[in-house]
């Protein structure tokens, strides 16, 4: 299983689907996209995690830390933690740990990536980007090394419609998420594309929220 996991995970990219051929370059820059940027002080969610027949079922903690990182810390409901992951400013990543399942380069990678889209980490750290338009939907592109961070919104910039990610030819995975609430998603939603591995997660409110 953990070599198949592996091999899928290497294949994804030149399996996928080639989508981003027929955008049309458009007017305009990517800077209404900080608008959408979500704000999490701390925010706890309802996740399931399912990857390559594998079911993973628990609590997703997203918290910021004193000196503005991120930590990101998923466990069971006993508690048993299944990874937890450090995100800092400049691209900087820690994974504190992981499960043996889990623990491979591809997967650590592949997670990191979906959730700095999420966060929308590249928006502020990335210098070039682009705008491309497809019928009454503009692609708002951030280019980091080989991958290309899509967000997605109608034509005005007044909704963020979907999350992508991927090269600047094919789609790797797509996000939605719902609504903010005092900045905070109330859920996210990942689907990678030709494989299975999707993250679902719905906002929960325990004490320390109120």
């Amino acid at each position: 299983m953990r070599c198949l996991l592996f091999v899928s995970l290497w294949l994804l990219g030149s399996c996928a689907p080639a989508v981003y051929k027929k955008l049309q370059r458009a007017e305009g820059t990517s800077a209404c996209i900080a608008a959408f940027k979500p704000h999490i002080q701390r925010a706890l969610y309802q996740a399931s995690v399912d990857v390559a027949g594998n079911h993973l079922s628990g609590l997703l903690l997203i918290k910021e830390m004193p000196d503005s990182s991120t930590r990101i810390v998923f466990t069971n409901e006993a508690g048993f933690s299944f990874f937890d992951f450090e995100f800092s400013h400049n691209n900087g990543f820690i994974v504190h740990s992981i499960i043996p399942k889990m623990d491979k380069e591809a997967v650590r990678k592949t997670l990191r990536k979906d959730f700095e889209l999420l966060l929308m980490d590249m928006v502020d750290t990335t210098t070039v980007s682009s705008v491309f338009q497809k019928g009454a939907e503009r692609y708002h592109a951030f280019y980091v090394g080989a991958d290309v961070y899509y967000y997605i919104t109608d034509d005005r910039c007044g909704q963020l419609i979907r999350m992508e990610r991927g090269s600047r030819k094919r789609k790797v995975l797509e996000a939605t998420r719902g609504i903010l609430k005092d900045g905070i998603p109330e859920s996210l939603n990942i689907r990678h594309t030709n494989f299975n591995f999707t993250i679902d997660l719905k906002r929960i409110y325990d004490h320390a929220e109120e």
